[in-house]
């Protein structure tokens, strides 16, 4: 198997191998006996006020519905994951979301048309979404998936392709206590296979939006009495899902992201998080003081402003950088680094235009003093206010406010600075007080300036751009202290 190991985990093994071969070796005998795992029902997880469930194993941490994905996510916490499957040619159940293998092996292969042996010799490649060092790992046959997991964790599990029920139904029962552990998942409007209910198990039938029309006109009433439990996506209104709150079923929404979207889903009264983002979101506390850009991986709770893989920012092992460079205005949320503290902190980074500087009036900076890890865009409405630190082309930087849902920032200080070049580093820093924010170009294009602003002092923070198309802008050395 061709892979690039991720260098911050695979340091965490080597230290606990170390650890236990010096265990071994003081003890002069046998390796400790491994603490048991943690068994979790169906029952244990819906007693939580609010549960989460790792959204296709936490795609955003690992590739989606690979053996690491479910492993490294129940390792992070989860209680619960979700899996999707196909059935090949040969019949062998495989877990992917597709039913072809294009999006993440980029091979147009249909999997119900294609041996098991003939998708052993694919990749999934996620690497434009989370670093070019990720994992590439093979599509896992779900047997294989359900002999590590099937005993301890909760597992959402859903037939891609709709004609398996019986297969997968017999597999499942081939686990012990197994309407303990698994949760038959699937489109609310469709009907639920008879055989699923009289084998006793826990359903859940989710509202996409293509059904948000359906929903909106009627009352729901026969989801209630049809499933155990009702999911909908997190792009309805919350009027939609307080409607669905409101069937006094416990509702899951997917996909959860962000630490924004949990609060959000909370106050509305969801208790499920089907949450793509299980080290981040499922914590309150920054993960790192620094990036990682290094490993060539996203951290944990880093966000481009839209959560899609064209608009992720490619991140150089090699020189240690983020490249802003989508022909969109973009932001990209340090969520790894956050929340900062909220008074007595420091930001420090550097920036450059590496081929060119940008229009007259355009501008790259990072935005700070964010309430959560909402999306927030220069010269767009954010729904928490903060503010953007910001250098022209030429050489002056300044920072503005700008309150929630606004367009235009104020300007609050500003100072001049040499000329921005092409291809050179720009080094500053941002040191945050109760009262005050100063702000200093560290390199030799010197320049300072102290603000009196106590106005924001939320923890999070961003890098950003506030054009479209070229030139683009890239960042390095972005830490806290």
């Amino acid at each position: 198997m061709s892979c690039t190991p991720d260098p911050s985990r695979l340091l965490s093994r080597r230290m606990f191998l170390a650890g236990t071969s010096g265990a071994v070796l003081l003890a002069g005998c046998s390796a400790p006996v491994p603490e048991p795992r943690p068994v979790y029902t169906v029952d244990g997880v819906l007693a939580d006020p609010v549960f989460y469930v790792a959204h296709r194993g936490s795609m955003d941490n690992w590739p989606e519905h690979t053996a690491e994905a479910y492993a490294q996510s129940v390792a992070a916490g989860a209680r619960a994951i979700e899996i999707s499957l196909s059935r090949t040619a040969d019949g062998v159940l495989v877990c992917h979301h597709d039913l072809n293998t294009l999006r993440m092996t980029g091979v147009d292969r249909v999997i119900a048309e294609s041996t098991f042996e003939e998708l052993t010799g694919l990749q999934n490649n996620a690497r434009p979404w989370l670093g070019p060092n990720s994992f590439l790992l093979p599509i896992p046959r779900l047997r294989d998936v359900l002999d590590k997991h099937a005993a301890n964790a909760v597992i959402f599990i859903e037939d891609k392709q709709g004609d398996n029920a019986p297969a997968l139904l017999d597999l499942m029962d081939s686990y012990p206590d197994s309407t303990e552990h698994f949760v038959w998942k699937q489109p609310a409007l469709s009907d639920v296979p008879a055989e699923v209910s009289r084998r006793g198990y826990t359903t859940w039938g989710y509202l996409t939006e293509d059904d948000f029309g359906v929903a909106e006109r009627t009352s729901l009433t026969g989801l209630a009495e049809r499933y155990d439990l009702l999911g909908i996506h997190h792009a309805a209104p919350d009027d939609l899902i307080r409607k669905v709150v409101g069937l006094k079923k416990p509702v899951i929404v997917w996909e959860v992201h962000r630490r924004s979207q949990r609060d959000r889903l909370v106050d509305l009264g969801v208790r499920g998080m089907m949450c793509s983002n299980i080290p981040y979101v499922t914590t309150t506390t920054a993960r790192a003081t620094s990036d990682i850009f290094a490993a060539g991986l996203r951290g944990d709770g880093d966000l481009p402003w839209a959560l899609a893989w064209t608009h992720q920012p490619e991140i150089d092992s090699s020189a240690s950088l983020i490249r802003l460079a989508h022909e969109d205005k973009a932001s990209y949320c340090m969520g790894s680094l956050c929340p900062v503290p909220t008074a007595d902190y420091s930001i420090t980074f550097e920036m450059r235009w590496p081929e060119a500087l940008p229009r007259e009036g355009d501008h790259a900076g990072i935005a700070f003093g964010q309430r959560d890890d909402s999306v927030y865009r220069v010269r767009e409405p954010s729904p928490t206010g903060g503010y953007h630190l910001i250098m022209r082309r030429d050489g002056e930087f300044a920072l503005f406010g700008r309150v929630a849902e606004a367009v235009d920032g104020y300007k609050v200080g500003s100072a001049p600075s040499a000329k921005p070049v092409p291809g050179e580093w720009m080094r500053f820093r941002v040191d945050v007080s109760a009262e005050n924010v100063r702000c200093t170009r560290l390199d030799e294009g010197g320049g300072t300036f102290t603000a009196r602003t106590d106005v924001y002092r939320g923890g999070y923070f961003s890098l950003c751009r506030n054009y479209y198309e070229y030139p683009p802008v890239e960042f390095r050395g972005i830490s806290i202290a």
